[in-house]
C-alpha cells in the first residue's frame, strides 16, 4: 500500500534542499514518497530510486523520466549502488518495510546507508510499528522522531538516523 501523502510529505521535510548530493530512495515502489520529494523541490536529477520490483521501475521511468532508477535489492545497497554514485548523498529515504526483517538485516541497512551518505545526513525511514525500526541507541548515531502521523492509514513516525 503506497504511503499517504502526509507521511510522505514528512519524509521529504529532512532532504535538504540546498544540496546538489544525490538523494537515494530506497523502496519507492509507485512513488509516492518520490511525488512528495519532487513537490517540495528536490530536482529529479538529484534522484536514485533503488526498486526491487521492475514493473514498479518501468512505472518510476514514466514518472520520473529524469530521475535515475537503479533495479537492484536496497538490502544489498553496497552491491547494488557500487557503480552509480559518484559523491556521497546528502540523504537516503526508505520506505522499505525495515520491521519485517531481523534485526540484523536492518543493522547492515543502515550501516551500508551510512557509508554513502556525507557525515551527518539523514537515513530517513517510517514505521508502523509504536517502537522504531533501528535501536535509537547505536553509539555515534543521533536519532529524532516525527510526532506520530495520524492522517496516514495506518497511523506512522518518521524516524531520522545521523552518524557524525
Amino acid at each position: 500500500m503506497p504511503s499517504g501523502r502526509p507521511l510522505a510529505r514528512t519524509m521529504a521535510q529532512y532532504v535538504d534542499l540546498e544540496s546538489d548530493a544525490p538523494v537515494i530512495e530506497l523502496g519507492p515502489g509507485t512513488g509516492a514518497i518520490t511525488q512528495a520529494l519532487v513537490e517540495r523541490g528536490i530536482d529529479q536529477k538529484r534522484l536514485v530510486l533503488v526498486e526491487y520490483n521492475p514493473s514498479f521501475c518501468a512505472l518510476l521511468r514514466d514518472r520520473y523520466p529524469q530521475a535515475k532508477i537503479v533495479q537492484g535489492d536496497a538490502y544489498r545497497l553496497r552491491d547494488t549502488l557500487w557503480n552509480v554514485l559518484g559523491t556521497r548523498a546528502s540523504a537516503v529515504v526508505s520506505g522499505l518495510p525495515l520491521v519485517t526483517k531481523p534485526m540484523l538485516t536492518r543493522l547492515k541497512l543502515i550501516r551500508d546507508a551510512f557509508a554513502l551518505l556525507a557525515p551527518g545526513e539523514p537515513f530517513v525511514q517510517f514505521t508502523y510499528a509504536v517502537v522504531p525500526p533501528i535501536p535509537k541507541s547505536l553509539p555515534g548515531v543521533s536519532t529524532e522522531a516525527s510526532e506520530r502521523i495520524w492522517m496516514n492509514l495506518p497511523p506512522a513516525r518518521v524516524w531520522v538516523y545521523r552518524k557524525s
